[in-house]
């Protein structure tokens, strides 16, 4: 049985897991290899770092894995592959250890405490990264999970469980540079950057309604005593509300408007100023290809000129000079 990673043990309870776009491509390219249009998910292996409490994982590869449909807790993974693709791993990279595994998910399944068993004989506390390859919501697409014991008031037995930690997209520059050219083929030349721009708003704006609808809910739920009050969940949504701005008061709401417009104003006149240094530019390259072109054409005229005259002389030179008359 493989060693426990040293190290390890100080990402018992991590605040953060950080996953790569490198993993993202190779899960969906994972998914659209083995369980395109199906019901199947696909299992692999992820590698990375332990940094304090922070869980970096920057690398993945495909495991082998089958299990039941009817049965979930019929399942099969490969564990030899993963011996042989973890030895592989580490001869390219040392740094890049097994730190979890991930599967398409888009929720967990009754096997993953199973698996998650199987993962520390790699590893003393895998991280289990979900993957929506197929996202309907606005945000992230991942959802990172811990293994713990969940220790019960009444003195029955402890029951282990998943827990749930943040994880967010982070990539290193080279991989900005990568993922900037991929989106080059996606994103639509045509679309000004003011389409952009309310794009992105937009988008925010959806993913900032869901989040409120899943606040509503919890509210809800605890107010019909169906969940359980948490006191760290309603101070951080204390907190949420304390950085809103009160536009009940007079004075503020009006200088909120203001700093509002201004912002505005500012948008557009950078907008005015950049479409007419463009059109500025234009104009010069426009002046400058035609300053080339009459170049060009003055230039052939006068080749063509002096190639005239070169073959004049050359004719005049070749003429033969006719002999005196002769004397009568």
């Amino acid at each position: 049985m493989s060693a426990a990673i040293p190290g390890l043990e100080g990402a018992a309870n991590p605040t953060k897991v950080i996953v790569h776009p490198l993993v993202l491509l190779s899960v969906v390219d994972h998914y659209n290899r083995v369980a395109k249009d199906s019901k199947k998910r696909v299992v692999g292996v992820l590698l990375g770092q332990v940094e304090g409490d922070t869980v970096n994982v920057a690398n993945s590869f495909a495991v082998p894995f089958e299990e039941d449909e009817k049965n979930p807790s019929v399942w099969f993974l490969d564990h030899n592959y993963v011996d042989t693709m973890r030895d592989m791993f580490k001869k390219v990279n040392a740094k890049e250890r097994v730190v979890g595994w991930y599967h398409n998910g888009p929720k967990l399944r009754g096997s993953d405490l199973q698996i998650n068993d199987l993962f520390k004989r790699y590893t003393a506390n895998p991280v289990l990264v979900v993957i929506d390859v197929h996202p309907r919501a606005v945000g992230v697409p991942t959802n990172a999970y811990f293994a713990v014991e969940d220790i019960h008031d009444d003195g029955s037995a402890a029951t282990r469980t998943f827990e749930h930690v943040p994880s967010e997209i982070g990539a290193e520059e080279a991989e900005e540079i990568g993922v900037e050219h991929l989106l080059r083929d996606i994103k639509d030349s045509a679309t000004g950057t003011l389409a952009t721009r309310v794009a992105h708003q937009l988008t925010s704006l959806q993913g900032l309604a869901e989040r409120l609808t899943e606040i509503r809910v919890y509210l809800q739920q605890v107010l019909d005593d169906k969940l359980p009050a948490n006191t760290e969940i309603i101070q951080n949504l204390q907190d949420i509300f304390n950085l809103l701005p009160n536009l009940a008061i007079p004075d503020e709401s009006p200088a909120f408007t203001m700093y509002t417009n201004d912002e505005y104003a500012l948008i557009y006149v950078s907008s005015m100023a950049r479409s007419i240094i463009a059109l500025h530019d234009l104009i010069n390259n426009k002046i400058e290809n035609r300053r080339a072109e009459l170049e060009a054409d003055a230039k052939k005229e006068a080749d063509a000129k002096q190639q005239q005259q070169q073959q004049e002389a050359a004719a005049a030179a070749a003429t033969p000079v006719e002999p005196a008359a002769q004397a009568k």
